[in-house]
């Protein structure tokens, strides 16, 4: 057996810039083991396979795996996948089958090897527990506990369809230096996998209203350069503290500045009588390189 694949970065228009993805296309006939041992020998963060659909109107099967587990929804692989299929299609949407649910995203091409794709959640995100302890998340990320917490912003476990800590720190200071306490990691975040978004507001950087770093032992990952479906979780908290009563907000998030690998995620959300009824993520995605993986024995 042999299979096409390509490389992107994800979340930039840059080459060499943004999360590393692998789409592996016409991926039908793997088993879930074959798949989950291709996604650990790229060694990115995320795999993406492209199969048939089941729909007839829907335009592809996405399966989404890193190094150690199958995601039932990642949003970096969702930009990924739909900027390649629309580059192939030569379309302005596309339609696709994740785990978590239907996925509608809009496509627009840069040029023959980049685009920008934007979509909306298929799960809006909910607020799954509290933080409270801010001693001990502190402990386990390196900070002080006056660090915790950003305005009206508060710790909390959240999920659009992958559960993310989401831990708000003061400033991008803080946000920088933090460092990882893996012995007390288990016991400050124990949802999940235990993933972790830690986030600021940045009124001082003109570029973007928010920054962000994201760690996921539980998912075989170290940090990760942009992170989605954390992004996703993050509009639950976001849309308790907008004030917009009915109507939008859009934010610019940067991710990945302290690995070297800065992203740029688009957040979008909007309200119904103070009640979260949309939200959205967007990106741009360019190819960096492809090849054959060569299965046969």
């Amino acid at each position: 057996m042999k299979l096409n694949y390509l490389l992107l970065d994800v979340f930039t228009q840059e080459r060499l810039k943004g999360n590393p993805l692998a789409v592996v296309c016409k991926a039908d006939g793997l088993l879930d083991g074959e798949m989950q041992a291709i996604a650990r020998e790229f060694g990115l963060s995320e795999t993406v396979f492209i199969q048939k659909p089941h729909g007839e109107r829907n335009t592809a099967l996405v399966r989404i795996f890193t190094p150690m587990v199958e995601l039932p929804f990642a949003g970096h692989p969702t930009v990924g996948a739909a900027v390649v299929l629309g580059l192939q299609n030569k379309v302005s949407a596309v339609r696709l089958e994740e785990k978590v649910g239907l996925i509608t995203a809009l496509f627009e091409r840069s040029d023959k090897r980049s685009g920008e794709a934007r979509f909306g959640l298929p799960r809006l995100p909910a607020r799954i527990a509290a933080l409270n302890d801010k001693l001990i998340l502190a402990q386990a990320l390196g900070l002080e506990v006056e660090d915790i917490g950003c305005g009206v912003y508060q710790p909390g476990v959240y999920s659009a369809g992958v559960e993310f800590h989401l831990v708000p720190v003061r400033n991008s200071d803080a946000l920088r230096r933090l460092e990882r306490n893996m012995q007390i990691w288990p016991l400050a975040f124990p949802h999940g996998r235990q993933s972790v978004y830690v986030f600021t507001t940045t009124p001082d950087e003109p570029d973007n209203d928010l920054a962000a770093r994201m760690f996921a032992p539980g998912m075989g990952l170290g940090e990760d350069p942009g992170t989605g479906a954390a992004a996703a979780a993050l509009i639950g908290l976001l849309s308790e503290h907008a004030d917009i009563g009915t109507g939008q907000a859009d934010f610019v998030l940067r991710q990945g500045v302290e690995m070297g690998r800065p992203c740029r995620i688009t957040i979008q959300l909007r309200k119904d009588s103070d009640v979260l009824v949309h939200g959205g993520i967007g990106g741009h995605a360019v190819i960096v390189g492809e090849g054959v993986l060569d299965l046969d024995d």
